[in-house]
């Protein structure tokens, strides 16, 4: 049957929303391939030295093995664990030049960057990596911007740029220093002749002006346009934003109703836009009389940020590396059986009684393709050959 309407109304409306057609590809991309680490270990400058991963897995080892039986773990779950702890305690490191190093003065500091720059060069690295710098607000910017020269100068000096290597922007009062951030990355790779966007970075959400600024417009979306696409993920910072809204110290947590408020732009402004997301940290630590009631906690606050699609958040210490992982390996475990049968029928085109849409199947191969990355699942436990669970994830297939 053939319809009504001149080919002069198709042809118009492709050229009214071409441009549109353009803008919405380029800014939002979808979810980007490869592996987002379950977490990001904050270590301050003046702590990072040689054998920090193995100090760091020996420790967490050891405190998982002296308690963890008293967790009540599934078996499966405390054996990834361990294995987990072995191999790779660190998916991610961040060498911090920020709050948790302080201000020793520009000859302390300038000695630290060239010292960790040649540190990690000539040590092993986890499979991301990099440094949180000092804000580009007036006081702090001339002191961040150097740190990162020397840091850069001392790590190239001695071999390539690590893969996975990213490096953090704190305390954005202002769309305008992110900017200025990505322009002096840009000035660095054209310096240390870098291949042109290989540095990118994170954005801290630790303000309230990082959420909605003075004109009262959202500034979430503006930050990660203002990074140029070298904007990586956005973090939420629990302490800074929650001292700045005035919320008594007792009280700043990542699950207090401001940090959801928080959290909920970020999820909104960054879907779609290849930039991903984290959740923040607890200064509760499982130290001392307090290991198993500090354990249990981080093993609720995890699995919080999990449900409500946090994939990573902050550690700050060698013990909370057992309960991230375990929290991380039970959250996937428990929701393999269904999703691997749900999408097995969707693919397969079978009748189970649920009708799943495209989407919903792309949700269901990015949760299997997470879960064998973080090392929750096994490939031969997988529905469907991992090339074809990534182009569902993608929407591709």
């Amino acid at each position: 049957m053939a319809g009504r309407l001149p080919d002069g109304v198709y042809a118009a409306a492709d050229a009214r929303l071409s441009e549109v057609d353009a803008r919405v590809a380029a800014l939002y991309p979808g979810e980007p391939a490869g592996r987002q680490p379950v977490h990001t270990v904050y270590v301050p400058a003046h702590r990072y030295g040689p054998g920090l991963l193995d100090d760091w897995g020996a420790r967490a080892r050891a405190i998982f093995a002296e308690r963890g039986p008293e967790l009540g773990l599934a078996p499966e779950i405390g054996s990834r664990v361990e294995r987990k702890l072995a191999a790779e305690p660190i998916e991610d490191l961040r060498i911090d030049f920020e709050d948790g190093y302080g201000n020793p003065g520009d000859e302390a500091e300038d000695a630290a960057a060239v010292s960790c720059g040649r540190v990690l060069a000539a040590g092993e690295a986890p499979p991301f990596v990099g440094i949180r710098f000092k804000s580009f607000e007036r006081a702090t910017r001339r002191r961040g911007i150097r740190t990162l020269d020397l840091f850069l100068g001392a790590l190239l000096d001695g071999g390539d740029l690590p893969p996975g290597f990213v490096v953090t922007l704190p305390k954005v009062t202002a769309v305008e220093q992110v900017a200025v951030a990505a322009e002096v990355l840009g000035a660095l790779e054209k310096a240390y002749g870098l291949a042109e966007r290989s540095l990118r970075f994170e954005v801290q959400i630790e303000t309230s002006q990082s959420i909605v600024d003075a004109s009262g417009a959202v500034a979430v979306p503006r930050i990660i346009q203002a990074a140029d696409g070298r904007c990586s993920g956005l973090h939420y910072g629990t302490y800074d934003y929650s001292a700045g809204l005035g919320i008594a110290a007792a009280y700043q947590s990542m699950e207090h109703p401001a940090a959801d408020f928080a959290k909920a732009f970020m999820q909104v402004s960054a879907a779609g836009t290849g930039v991903r997301l984290s959740d923040g940290s607890t200064n509760r630590l499982p130290v001392g009389e307090s290991v198993i009631e500090g354990w249990r906690e981080h093993l609720r606050l995890v699995r919080r940020s999990l449900e409500r699609g946090f994939y990573q958040g902050w550690d700050l210490h060698p013990h909370q590396l057992p309960t991230r992982f375990a929290a991380t390996y039970a959250f996937f475990r428990e929701g393999f059986p269904a999703a691997a049968a749900r999408l097995r029928d969707y693919a397969s085109q079978v009748d189970s009684g649920v009708l799943d849409e495209p989407a919903t199947a792309q949700a269901l191969a990015t949760f299997l393709c997470r879960g064998l990355d973080c090392g929750a699942l096994d490939e031969v436990e997988l529905p469907l050959p991992r090339p074809r669970l990534e182009a569902y994830a993608r929407r591709a297939a």
